[in-house]
This record gives C-alpha cells, structure tokens and sequence, in this order.
C-alpha cells in the first residue's frame, strides 16, 4: 500500500511541487501547483495523460490552448510541444509512459 501523502515532495521547477511513484512501464505524478506558475513550452519521448483534480489550468497542446478544470483530462502524445500555466491553485495528477527516469533521480 502506498500513502500519497507519505511520499517525499520535490520542487520540480519554481511553483510546481510532484510526488512521484514509479512502476515498471509508469510514472505516476501528485501535483501541487502555485497560482501564476508557469510551465515552459517542451517536448519529451513520454505519453502523458494530466488530470485536473483542482483549479484551473491552461494548458497549450502542439500550439492549441485550452483552459482544463475539475475532472478534465488531456492527453498530450509523445515529442508534442506543451506547456501551461496555473490560473489558480491547482492539484493535477500526470501518468507517463515510459517511466520518467528523470524524475526517479531528482530529491
């Protein structure tokens, strides 16, 4: 069993706090996200799937933007630019696929 709560919080980049779990084939990611936090536009080799468990987030998907709240879900395709920014507080839930080995190193 494994306690969200439990798991070590990492500042990944300013605004953006993660608990990670890692499976064999997944990343699993608990967002904490500061209002007016800014996600860069970027690419990765990973399908990630982002939920909105609170807030408000715009979100930009290979050049289109879109704001996400309460219970919508992107899916963003490999090497597909994003990026965003938090309208407001927001708790997001991420799953990549294949596991973010990046993340697995950062404390």
């Amino acid at each position: 069993m494994i306690k969200v709560s439990e798991i070590l919080e990492i500042e990944v980049i300013k605004g953006f706090k993660a608990r990670f779990i890692h499976t064999e084939n997944t990343t699993l990611g608990y967002w904490e996200v500061e209002k007016g936090a800014v996600l860069p536009m970027h690419r990765h080799l990973h399908e990630q799937i982002t939920q909105v468990e609170e807030g408000e987030f715009q979100l930009t998907i290979g050049g289109k933007t879109e704001t996400y709240v309460k219970g919508m879900i992107a899916i963003i395709p490999s090497d597909v630019e994003h990026g965003g920014v938090a309208l407001t507080n927001c708790r997001l839930f991420d799953i990549f696929s294949p596991v973010r080995e990046d993340y697995k190193k950062l404390k």
